[in-house]
C-alpha cells in the first residue's frame, strides 16, 4: 500500500487548497478513504471521510461546510477541497485508508494558513 499527499503550501485566511492523495498497492475502489490533520502539540484528529464507492462522506464539526472529500476511482486518488481556511486549519495533512485493520498513512503534506 503506497499513499501520497500533495497540494499543501501556504495561503492566507480565506483562501482555498485542494490537497490530492495517489493511492497504490490495493484495490482503491474497494475501501474507504480518509484525511486526518496533527497540528503542532495536538493529536491527529479525522477531519473527512468517504465510502469506497464516494456515496457518503462525514466530516468535523470545524470543517463542515468549508471542505469538501471526493475521490476519482479511475484515478485511484482522493481530494480534500479546503475552502475558507483558518489559521487553525495549519497542520500536516495525512491521507488514510485501513484494511485487514491495519492503518496505513502517506507522508503528509503542510498547510499553513497565515497573513
Amino acid at each position: 500500500v503506497r499513499l501520497v499527499e500533495s497540494g499543501g503550501g501556504l495561503v492566507q485566511p480565506g483562501g482555498s487548497l485542494r490537497l490530492s492523495c495517489a493511492a497504490s498497492g490495493f484495490t482503491f475502489s474497494s475501501y474507504a478513504m480518509r484525511w486526518y490533520r496533527q497540528a503542532p502539540g495536538k493529536e491527529r484528529e479525522l477531519v473527512a471521510s468517504i465510502s469506497y464507492a464516494g456515496g457518503s462522506t462525514n466530516y468535523a464539526d470545524s470543517v463542515k461546510g468549508r471542505f469538501t472529500i471526493s475521490r476519482d476511482n479511475a484515478k485511484n486518488t482522493v481530494y480534500l477541497q479546503m475552502n475558507s481556511l483558518k489559521p487553525e486549519d495549519t497542520a500536516v495533512y495525512y491521507c488514510n485508508t485501513r484494511r485487514n485493520s491495519i492503518d496505513y498513512w502517506g507522508q503528509g503534506t503542510q498547510v499553513t494558513v497565515s497573513s
